[in-house]
């Protein structure tokens, strides 16, 4: 069973690898880019299950998804994420995804999930597609854009702008933009009290 990870987080890339490769039944490849992810499918023998992060630099959200779905042989596709929405999770399953992945799930239930959509199954965690949108729900969030939105979560994890800008594979004038924006809408004078208020609103 041949697979490739695409996610640029070194550390996470290297674990998830580890994970696969200690079943014996896998031979994983594995880079930090959607740009190096479209060139290993292009020049390689087919994978199994390719394994796209949604926030790596290239992917520009969806796009990455579709765009890989398209090459040669047709390989299967999925998508692994630790911000993705379930509004997103669902997006992606309907564009032809071979599945959704957290990072959050536990090693175990990571490797059979892999195992599951490289025998040509669709998968999601039923958890996360049956639990209840916050967003949704939320009056505050229901002010603010998705973009608005996914600023707003990056500030009450206490990311940078330039941290935020590189999950979000936006560049850093665009993140301020967005922040200008997000603070007159939810009433906030500063990043600080932007996150206080998300998480007094139990967005976060």
């Amino acid at each position: 069973m041949r697979i490739l990870i695409a996610d640029d987080h070194d550390l996470l890339r290297d674990t998830l690898v580890l994970f696969l490769e200690n079943e014996g039944t896998m031979e994983v490849d594995a880079v930090g880019s959607f740009d190096a992810a479209r060139d290993r499918m292009e020049t390689n023998a087919p994978y199994d299950l390719v394994l796209l992060d949604y926030n790596m630099p290239g992917m520009n959200g969806l796009d990455g998804i579709k765009q890989a779905l398209a090459l040669k042989d047709g390989q299967r596709v999925a998508l692994i994420s630790g911000e993705a929405t379930k509004k997103i999770a669902e997006e992606a399953l309907e564009a032809g995804a071979a599945g959704f992945v957290p990072k959050s799930l536990p090693a175990k239930s990571f490797v059979n999930a892999v195992k599951f959509m490289a025998m040509g199954e669709q998968y999601a965690p039923l958890d996360f597609m049956t639990a209840e949108d916050k967003t949704q729900s939320n009056p505050l969030a229901a002010k603010l854009t998705e973009r608005e939105l996914q600023v707003l979560e990056g500030l009450t994890q206490g990311l940078s702008n330039k941290e935020i800008a590189r999950n979000l594979d936006i560049q850093e004038p665009t993140v301020k933009l967005h922040m200008k924006t997000l603070y007159r809408k939810v009433g906030a004078a500063n990043r600080t009290q932007a996150a206080l208020i998300a998480r007094e609103a139990g967005l976060f």
